[in-house]
């Protein structure tokens, strides 16, 4: 395996997004104050065994219905150029435990950032004919499957980041004190902050920011319609709108 960095850069519609008309959906203006009173144990009654039965069930299913397509993935990815199929870079997870986070390898794999530091930027050189595709299409995250069967991560909740992560130029923990709340549930495939288009590069302050608000609304809101409806867009929004470069 190999180590290389996916980012997307933040949609920019996104910053009208938190005002959205669907409750399931949108952030309300006093989220912050509730966020920093409940403390986001994530205790709901869904977000313990019943949460991680939906979890494994789904991931044991969808990658039973997927292999045709991750196998051919595999191939492609092997065939088109050298180095391994796979690639995995060390990310947080609950309670901060890093893990390896699996994806299809989309680069190549002599130019890959073993740090993970450099982000990716649009038409970045580094990636490959195949990886291209596989970025455009999200199909590089269905590895992160086996994450979940390995009970590292859930089909949805906040995306894992690796250690020291940048917002605005600074360590997330700096920028916003909250930002370790996150770290109380495991991360996920996709989350509440992805389908409302803030995800990838953390440049800009107020994309950040809005990331955050929305995994610790998920967080205090998590339920299993909210998963379903989270999963459901990310297939509309991300594998058929293929917003990832």
């Amino acid at each position: 395996m190999t180590h290389e960095t996916v980012t997307y850069d933040a949609d920019e519609q996104g910053r009208s997004v938190h005002n959205s008309t669907d409750p399931l959906l949108a952030i309300g203006t006093g989220s912050k104050t509730k966020t920093d009173r409940h403390q986001l144990l994530g205790t709901s009654w869904y977000s313990g065994t019943v949460k991680r039965i939906f979890d494994l069930s789904c991931a044991t299913i969808g990658l039973v219905l997927l292999l045709p397509l991750l196998l051919l993935i595999a191939c492609a990815v092997k065939l088109t150029s050298k180095g391994p199929v796979f690639f995995q870079q060390e990310r947080q997870g609950l309670n901060g435990k890093p893990f390896p986070v699996f994806k299809f390898r989309t680069m190549y794999s002599h130019l890959c950032d073993q740090s993970g530091v450099e982000q990716t930027i649009k038409d970045d050189p580094r990636i490959t004919l195949v990886g291209r595709f596989l970025r455009k299409s999200n199909f590089d995250e269905l590895p992160q499957l086996l994450n979940v069967i390995r009970g590292e991560m859930s089909l949805v909740g906040p995306r894992p980041h690796a250690a020291g992560m940048l917002a605005a130029g600074q360590p997330y923990e700096e920028f916003d004190p909250r930002y370790k709340n996150r770290l109380k549930v495991r991360p996920g495939i996709t989350g509440l902050a992805q389908v409302n288009g803030f995800r990838g590069e953390t440049k800009d302050a107020f994309a950040a920011r809005m990331r955050l608000e929305y995994d610790l609304q998920y967080i205090e809101t998590q339920s299993l319609w909210l998963d379903v409806k989270i999963i459901a867009l990310t297939f509309l929004r991300e594998f058929v709108g293929g917003r990832g470069y």
